[in-house]
């Protein structure tokens, strides 16, 4: 199979190093409206030239590793694809995306989200095996051709990652609780201490901890916009659940209701207990 990334990021960046040690990849691309990303993935190997959009659809496997935003009208401008290409996106998002795809070449569209990535971006944040013994969901797989199926399913298993299958609207809603919503805490987190006047002296104590809880705020702010934009009714769903919680440990916490509290405590101590 030849190749072609559109979008040389972290995870554009990532997957391309990893495609590098498949036998069955012959030639990896890639595309990218941002030059000094272009010259660093060159610079860096992680692809073997740099091609226009226009040229990505002569290849046999094009990956969609943008902004969601971007997913959507990058799949506007690639309706004149052969029928055997495939095209897989890795959005954070898939409702909107799926519906916003071509019908002719729904057929061609593989509607994917590895559930993987660090809080860095650009192409010097690549890292190979990112993708490892990571899941990826796979959405509305029905409605894409067989052949992309297979394709799909085959770089998927060689990447090493673990397939789950699911509608977009019920993707988008779980990643909401366990990508987007700790995305949105996060930067409130960092805002509420960069808003205190002590702010330096405050963070001179930064430990583990905070630094766990505020690492999600490195993340890509344009990248994030988009996603809150496109789930945003599953977002606001999943704060407001959060808010909710919040609001209860608060209450017990003024009222000097301690057993309650450790209550609190010990049920989100036993969510370890699925993920372990």
């Amino acid at each position: 199979m030849n190749v072609a990334i559109v979008g040389l990021g972290l995870m554009g960046g990532s997957l391309a190093l990893s495609l590098k040690k498949l036998d069955f990849i012959d030639k990896i691309v890639g595309s990218d409206h941002n030059k000094e990303h272009q010259k660093q993935a060159l610079e860096l190997g992680l692809v073997s030239e740099i091609v226009n959009f226009e040229e990505v659809k002569n290849y046999d496997v094009i990956f969609l590793a943008i902004p969601v935003d971007g997913v959507i009208s990058a799949l506007s401008s690639l309706t004149d694809i052969d029928e055997s290409t495939t095209i897989i996106d890795l959005g954070s998002t898939k409702s909107k995306i799926v519906s916003s795809v071509p019908p002719s070449i729904r057929k061609n569209f593989i509607a994917a989200h590895p559930m993987t990535g660090t809080e860095n971006f650009g192409p010097h944040a690549a890292v190979e095996g990112l993708y490892h013994d990571q899941v990826v969901v796979l959405c509305d797989l029905e409605d894409s051709g067989k052949v992309q199926q297979q394709v799909s399913r085959k770089i998927f298993k060689a990447l090493g990652m673990r397939k789950y299958f699911m509608g977009s609207n019920e993707h988008d809603r779980h990643a909401a609780f366990i990508s987007h919503m700790p995305h949105a805490i996060s930067y409130s987190i960092a805002n509420t201490v960069m808003k205190q006047e002590n702010k330096h002296t405050i963070l001179a104590l930064a430990a583990g901890g905070f630094r766990s809880m505020s690492r999600l705020a490195k993340s890509s702010p344009n990248m994030w916009e988009d996603i809150f934009r496109q789930n945003k009714s599953n977002l606001l769903e999943a704060i407001d659940l959060f808010e909710g919680e919040l609001k209860t440990l608060k209450k017990s916490i003024e009222n000097d209701e301690w057993s309650e509290v450790n209550k609190t405590m010990n049920d989100g101590y036993k969510l370890h207990d699925i993920l372990d």
